[in-house]
């Protein structure tokens, strides 16, 4: 549908931009917000460095892998090992709190809107900063909940109070063996309702936010939209980046806004009805 040239805006000379898009968020009739990895990342969520010494420096010295990243996919000899790391991880990237308040920066800005929130993000920040959970649709999971790993079923699970008690009681970087979860039902280990592959469990509250979502897009359809996309790559672009496009391209009221470090870009074809901003996402708010 869309050619290859892109048209692209970047932040050395942005100020327009940032004009055009404070200018759109309020005259916009309805906000569908597109959150992708880039937005956690300015938020702090990073997965290298400081942060990743900080909290995972025995496994760097046992294991020898230097991001979380890594640390996910390493062959862990036992379940209890594996908990550990695991347990850990989503501990500080679900359960702790993102270093900077960019989400609560960005709820500020839709406040009081008529918005709706797509993201492949997993680590629960809109929720915890106070997006309303009916306007919310996490497409790739969340590390907040199990599944059976056959699965032999389509629940899910909370895990917080079982993750906290991992992080409390692993020692030597081993969980006790009687912290391992197991299905309920088949008794088989449960595994994070991530999607990963195709034993990805889509549950009950999974596709209740999708229909909210699908309803909502199909109420509002030829309204003033405002699909603002931030931090969203190249790795799964059918899931928000294409259909943001799509939509723009359909409504001639819509306005495409892409902000992003590095890969702020549109079609040509929606470029008159678009905003692209290549920056920092935080920094950019900070100018609203």
């Amino acid at each position: 549908m869309f050619s290859k040239i892109w048209t692209t805006e970047s932040t050395k000379s942005c100020s327009g931009q940032i004009s055009r898009l404070q200018g759109a968020i309020d005259s916009a009739d309805a906000i569908v917000i597109g959150a992708g990895a880039g937005l956690s990342t300015s938020a702090g969520f990073v997965y290298t460095g400081e942060r990743f010494r900080k909290y995972f420096s025995d496994f760097e010295e046992k294991y020898g892998f230097h991001d979380m990243y890594s640390g996910g996919f390493y062959p862990y000899e036992t379940l209890e090992e594996y908990w550990a790391y695991w347990s850990r991880y989503i501990y500080v990237n679900r359960y702790m709190d993102a270093p900077k308040p960019l989400y609560q920066e960005l709820l500020g800005l839709v406040k009081g809107k008529d918005y709706f929130v797509i993201t492949t993000n997993v680590d629960h920040c809109f929720q915890k900063a106070g997006f309303d959970k009916k306007c919310l649709f996490y497409t790739q999971g969340d590390y907040g909940l199990f599944q059976c790993s056959v699965p032999c079923h389509i629940d899910t699970y909370e895990n917080e109070k079982i993750i906290r008690r991992m992080v409390d009681e692993q020692r030597d970087m081993k969980i006790p063996t009687e912290l391992i979860p197991k299905c309920p039902k088949c008794g088989k280990p449960l595994t994070m309702n991530l999607r990963s592959d195709d034993k990805f469990v889509e549950d009950k509250g999974w596709h209740l936010a999708a229909e909210q979502y699908e309803n909502f897009l199909r109420t509002r359809k030829n309204m003033r939209i405002l699909f603002l996309e931030l931090g969203v790559g190249h790795n799964t672009p059918a899931i928000i980046k294409y259909p943001f496009w799509q939509m723009t391209a359909k409504n001639s009221q819509a306005v495409y806004a892409c902000v992003n470090y590095g890969e702020a870009v549109c079609p040509k074809e929606i470029e008159q009805q678009s905003i692209c901003i290549d920056g920092d996402i935080g920094e950019v708010l900070k100018c609203l």
